[in-house]
C-alpha cells in the first residue's frame, strides 16, 4: 500500500507542475480578462499540491501504523483533489459556474481525509 500512495503521490506532483506551468504560459492570455477564473484554477492547483504532499505521508504513516483508517484516509485525499481541484479547473476553462456544487464535495472529502489520519494514528 506504501507504494501506491507514493505513486499516487508522484502523478499528482507532475500534474500539479504541469497544470501550473500550463496555466502561467498557455493560459495566461485566456485568463487576463477572467482573472477569478484564474485564481479558481490556481487554487485548484494549490490544493493538489497540499494534499500530493499528504498523500505521500500517509504511504509512510501506512508503515507506521496498523490502522484501516490511513489508506482509507489516502484515498480520500485522492477523491478530493478529484472533485475540488478537478472542479475547479474543469470550471476554470469551460467557464460551467454549476460544477462549483462539486467542489465542495471535494473538500469534505479533504476534511473526512485529515480527520481519518488522526484517529489512524491515534489507534495505531
Amino acid at each position: 500500500m506504501t507504494s501506491t500512495f507514493i505513486v499516487l503521490a508522484a502523478i499528482n506532483g507532475f500534474l500539479g507542475v504541469a497544470l501550473g506551468a500550463f496555466a502561467a504560459h498557455s493560459l495566461a492570455a485566456y485568463f487576463s480578462d477572467k482573472p477569478r477564473m484564474e485564481a479558481n484554477f490556481k487554487t485548484g492547483v494549490q490544493y493538489q499540491f497540499y494534499h500530493t504532499a499528504a498523500l505521500l505521508g500517509v504511504a509512510f504513516a501506512a508503515k507506521q501504523f496498523t490502522s484501516s483508517l490511513i489508506p482509507l484516509a489516502g484515498w480520500l485525499f485522492l477523491l478530493g483533489i478529484i472533485l475540488f481541484s478537478g472542479s475547479l479547473y474543469v470550471m476554470s476553462l469551460t467557464g460551467k459556474r454549476w460544477l462549483g456544487a462539486i467542489t465542495p464535495l471535494g473538500g469534505l472529502a479533504f476534511l473526512a481525509g485529515w480527520v481519518l489520519l488522526a484517529i489512524g494514528a491515534l489507534q495505531g
